[in-house]
């Protein structure tokens, strides 16, 4: 998966530095073909890409979590019928 994202950054870059080196192009023209045809696209594939493993992880955190404490705490839970008290 990175591999085809560096190798997509790697021909935008090469696109983008001959359009501001071009005699017609120029320095805006190039970021905005860095920005509008490389990184923004390449940001929207990596994220919907990485959705499931995102869904997995969250899905393994959930599990984790109902395994925990019932109180969410490190320690024992406390006794869940409390000492009956006595009047003096």
């Amino acid at each position: 998966m990175y591999l085809v994202a560096i190798a997509w950054l790697y021909v935008v870059v090469l696109m983008a530095l001959a359009e501001g080196v071009s005699d017609h192009g120029s320095w805006l023209g190039a970021a905005v073909t860095l920005t509008f045809y490389g990184l923004l696209p390449l940001g929207v594939a990596l994220y919907l890409i990485g959705t499931p493993a995102r869904r997995a992880a969250r899905q393994r955190q959930s599990v984790a979590n109902v395994d925990a404490a019932p109180d969410g705490g490190d320690h024992a839970a406390a006794a869940a019928v409390a000492a009956k008290r006595e009047e003096p």
